[in-house]
C-alpha cells in the first residue's frame, strides 16, 4: 500500500499539481494539509473523478486537512479530540478497510508555535499534549495506525 502526505498550501492554487501527481504516483491514500478552504469549496469532484474517496475538515483562509483514499473512508473524526472550542482545522482521522484489515489514518497539520514566548507556542504545546493523549487511546485499538502530515517541528 502506498501512503503519502502532501502540504498543498492552498488546494485551489495546487489542484493541477495534485491531480497530475495523483495520476502519476497512484497512491492508495494521501493525507493533505493546508487546504485553506471550507469543506464545500474543496474540489471534491475533481478528486473523485480520479477514483478517490474524500474526507475533508476545512477552514477558510488557513489550515484545513483532508484524507484522499482509493478505498472507502469510514468512522471519520474531524478535529483532534480534547479540544473543546478549538476552531482550527488541523486533524482528520478515518478508518480504511484493507484486505489485511482495518487501517486507521490521520492527516495532521501541527501548529507552528513561533515565537517561543507567545500564545501560539502555548497552543502548540497544548495541541501536542492532546495528540499524545489521543494517540495512546488509538493504540488501545491494537490496529495499524498512520499519523501523517506536516508536524511543523522547528
Amino acid at each position: 500500500m502506498k501512503i503519502a502526505t502532501f502540504n498543498v498550501n492552498s488546494i485551489k492554487a495546487r489542484l493541477a499539481n495534485l491531480t497530475a501527481w495523483l495520476k502519476e504516483a497512484e497512491p492508495d491514500i494521501v493525507c493533505l494539509q493546508e487546504l485553506k478552504c471550507l469543506d464545500d469549496a474543496f474540489p471534491r469532484g475533481e478528486i473523485e473523478e480520479l477514483g478517490y474517496n474524500v474526507a475533508v475538515h476545512g477552514q477558510k483562509t488557513y489550515n484545513g486537512v483532508a484524507i484522499v483514499s482509493k478505498l472507502p473512508l469510514e468512522d471519520v473524526t474531524r478535529g483532534l479530540p480534547g479540544g473543546n472550542g478549538d476552531e482550527q482545522s488541523r486533524y482528520i482521522e478515518a478508518v480504511v478497510s484493507t484486505a489485511e484489515g482495518a487501517l486507521r489514518v490521520a492527516s495532521i497539520y501541527l501548529p507552528n508555535g513561533n515565537p517561543v514566548d507567545s500564545d501560539k507556542f502555548e497552543y502548540k504545546l497544548h495541541w501536542m499534549d492532546r495528540l499524545i493523549d489521543h494517540a495512546h487511546r488509538l493504540l488501545a485499538f491494537e490496529e495499524p495506525l498512520v499519523l501523517a502530515g506536516d508536524y511543523n517541528v522547528i
